[in-house]
């Protein structure tokens, strides 16, 4: 009977980031395709006719969120994650997809879960964020390039005079508001012009 070739340390830890990066992808890709085909959230044509101070937030949460286009993001936001994380070329960027929106699902479990499925997930959720941190300190070595590059000194390209310094609040507000009276004057111009005539009145 053949021998089993002995396996390093190295081997172990790069195998453990593979299975890591597997077991992300193949979570995320259940969750996503799930929610993609009409899945996972919403509540019972009873449930719907009950009160909503009788439903639980757990399952007023799982009825906000089988709206859209909030399901179809978030189902493409995990399809895409998993994809990522299983393409050597970009298994970094899927990493770092990945502990937003688990971190964000993790704050919603916590706050709305019922106690008999919150230790779970949270337990669950946790371990999965540690396997994303993991992978990313895995290409630690990349990253690093990534690091200095957001850290070394960053300016504006190039200078300018003390009345374009100064002038920055109102061109905040132009570009804050500039687009929204643009649309208006083009689709509901007099609705635009009543609203300023009224608040010129008001002003002066």
């Amino acid at each position: 009977m053949a021998k089993l070739k002995k396996v390093s340390k190295k081997q172990l830890w790069c195998y453990f980031i593979l299975v890591a990066r597997c077991l992300l992808a193949c979570t995320f890709l259940g969750y996503g395709l799930g929610k993609l085909a009409g899945g996972q959230f919403g509540i019972s044509e009873e449930e719907l006719l009950t009160p909503i101070k009788e439903l639980s937030l757990f399952k007023i949460g799982w009825y906000l969120f089988d709206f859209q286009p909030f399901k179809t993001f978030i189902g493409l936001s995990q399809v895409l994650c998993a994809v990522l994380l299983l393409w050597n070329r970009t298994v970094i960027l899927g990493a770092f997809l990945f502990i937003p929106i688990a971190l964000n699902i993790l704050i919603i479990d916590i706050t709305i879960m019922p106690p008999s499925l919150k230790a779970m997930f949270t337990a669950r959720l946790s371990l999965y964020l540690l396997w994303a941190v993991l992978i990313l300190w895995y290409y630690r070595d990349r990253l690093k390039v990534v690091w200095e590059a957001l850290w070394s000194k960053v300016q504006t390209q190039i200078s300018f005079p003390i009345w374009m310094y100064v002038s920055i609040p109102l061109a905040m507000m132009l570009l804050e508001f500039g687009p929204a009276v643009f649309m208006g004057l083009l689709f509901e111009p007099a609705k635009v012009v009543e609203s300023f005539s009224s608040l010129f009145s008001y002003v002066f």
